[in-house]
């Protein structure tokens, strides 16, 4: 199953920059038993959870998060990048290989107590979802686990979410 899968993500070398190989999901996306297929494993990994919402990260993770939350009958919370969200936010800042950035959520996203499944496409250094945990526990939520399609195992992001249950569905452990 996960290496059919992982036979339809396409290599991208020197994107976005030399020496990067990027994972383009595009080439599964477009094929709709493939996409179903994730999106079905996902829906496993959340049953018996009791999840109130997901949580999706900007941009790929909404296209998960989307179809996630439509097959839990929950409801959807946008994690955005800094200034997209257009009423009252909480911000959580984060360390990049050179700098900082930050997300956002609305600050009434999360209630107190919602079982809340963060979603991603991809977990690299594990910065955007450490942020996107601290964000749904400012607003009271409980993390109730990490859902990610590819994990980058070599770039160890998992060790900054080891206090949370993470599923990657695909798992790279070379460049």
């Amino acid at each position: 199953m996960s290496q059919k899968l992982m036979e339809m993500i396409r290599d991208v070398p020197n994107y976005p920059k030399k020496g990067v190989v990027f994972k383009d999901i595009t080439t599964l996306l477009k094929n709709g038993d493939a996409f179903n297929e994730v999106i079905d494993i996902f829906c496993k990994k959340c049953k018996g959870k009791k999840i109130d919402l997901v949580a999706a990260i900007e941009s790929r993770g909404f296209i998960f998060g989307g179809a996630l939350a439509d097959r839990l009958k929950v409801g959807i919370v946008p994690v955005r990048k800094l200034g997209k969200l257009p009423a009252d936010t909480v911000v959580e800042k984060y360390d990049l290989e050179y700098g900082t950035d930050s997300l956002e959520m609305h600050k009434d996203a999360v209630k107190k107590g919602q079982k809340v499944i963060i979603i991603d496409d991809l977990l690299a250094t594990g910065g955007t979802l450490e942020a996107t945990c601290r964000l749904v526990e400012k607003l009271g939520g409980e993390v109730a686990g990490i859902l990610v399609m590819i994990e980058l195992g070599f770039l160890k992001g998992r060790e900054k979410l080891k206090n949370y249950e993470l599923f990657s569905l695909l798992k790279y452990e070379k460049e």
